[in-house]
């Protein structure tokens, strides 16, 4: 196939239309992985206002979600902390 302008052209638009989306998915996700921790960080004041969880809390945590999600890097034990010390300022 020869490759004229037309095609060249297009080439290029489709290139990066397909960047754009690339990006624009890139943005939705990290949305829906802030508004996640900030749920968690929500969640886990308001059980620990109304619970005793012990110390071994987050650490508990931090294994039982690394167990379930191992390919996902958010759920560090040092992560649930970081998002319950941000709620608890608020």
């Amino acid at each position: 196939m020869q490759k004229n302008g037309d095609y060249k052209q297009w080439l290029t638009d489709l290139k990066s239309r397909i960047r754009q989306s690339q990006i624009k998915a890139a943005v939705k996700v990290n949305t829906e992985l802030l508004r996640l921790y900030w749920d968690l960080g929500r969640d886990i004041v308001a059980r620990q206002m109304e619970s005793a969880w012990g110390s071994g809390f987050f650490e508990q945590l931090s294994k039982d979600l690394l167990l379930e999600f191992p390919d996902l890097k958010g759920f560090s034990v040092s992560k649930p902390i970081l998002h319950k010390a941000i709620l608890s300022v608020l």
